[in-house]
């Protein structure tokens, strides 16, 4: 009998594994470089009151700009429900979105790809500002910051990123390879409830006055992150490269 030559094995290599430290999408990364390049930009010394107060009209949203005839306005309709997404008005403000965003943003890049993400946080950025003007119709008071999004991609996540795969939990950085639960399939998972009752919480409180986190001193549009809720929850169908799992939804979810 022939002697058999077993594969030579390479020694493992005893040093840890080095993990980088940001570990994002090319495409997140580039959003949080345009949300503080502008907030930079916002936060030059030498701008006066009159150049600040320009900027924040023609940049932000204003819900009383659709009360009137769109004729008799500017042209700043046209782009706010977006460009309002990429101001701040503090440190705290733009720190905790940018938190948020690294969080959320990342598995739903990963899954939907750059080009699908830019066009759900141009169309979430709209939903967002007008559920703000649905229950605001006419008012003069101006909306900035990219919590909407936020909300929309933390609504997205629910649809996917929670679930129980072959009965372990898979990382938020595996996460995008999770099959999409239907609607009715992402609310029978306890996971994807608990963590909506608790954002639904979190609102509530935000609604009446109590700010968990960010700048206390300034208004929250908790309504803005409705409207960027249910966007990414009911829509994300939508933007979705990989098809759904009808198994999955029959399957039972959080045993």
């Amino acid at each position: 009998m022939d002697d058999e030559q077993l594969p030579r094995q390479e020694p493992e290599d005893p040093r840890p594994q080095r993990v980088p430290a940001f570990n994002l999408p090319p495409v997140i990364l580039v959003s949080l470089a345009v949300l503080v390049a502008v907030f930079a930009l916002m936060n030059v010394p030498s701008w006066s009151d009159d150049t600040l107060n320009w900027i924040y009209f023609t940049f932000s949203f204003m819900p009383a700009r659709y009360a009137f005839p769109l004729s008799q306005q500017g042209l700043e309709w046209l782009w706010t429900p977006v460009t309002y997404s990429l101001l701040h008005g503090g440190v705290e403000h733009i720190v905790f979105n940018s938190l948020w965003l690294m969080v959320f943003a990342a598995p739903v890049a990963r899954r939907i790809g750059s080009a699908r993400y830019v066009i759900f946080w141009i169309l979430s950025s709209a939903a967002s500002a007008f559920m703000h003007a649905a229950l605001f119709w006419g008012d003069q008071t101006l909306l900035i910051g990219a919590s909407g999004v936020v909300s929309a991609l933390m609504g997205a996540a629910c649809r996917f990123a929670f679930p129980v795969t072959d009965g372990r939990r898979v990382s938020m950085r595996e996460a995008h390879l999770n099959p999409r639960l239907g609607i009715l399939g992402a609310l029978r998972s306890r996971t994807v409830v608990a963590y909506i009752v608790m954002w639904i919480a979190g609102n509530a409180l935000v609604a009446f006055g109590i700010t968990l986190a960010g700048d206390s001193s300034q208004p929250v549009a908790w309504d803005a992150h409705i409207g960027g809720f249910l966007f990414g929850f009911l829509l994300f169908a939508l933007f979705d490269r990989h098809p759904r799992m009808e198994e999955q939804e029959a399957a039972p979810l959080d045993e």
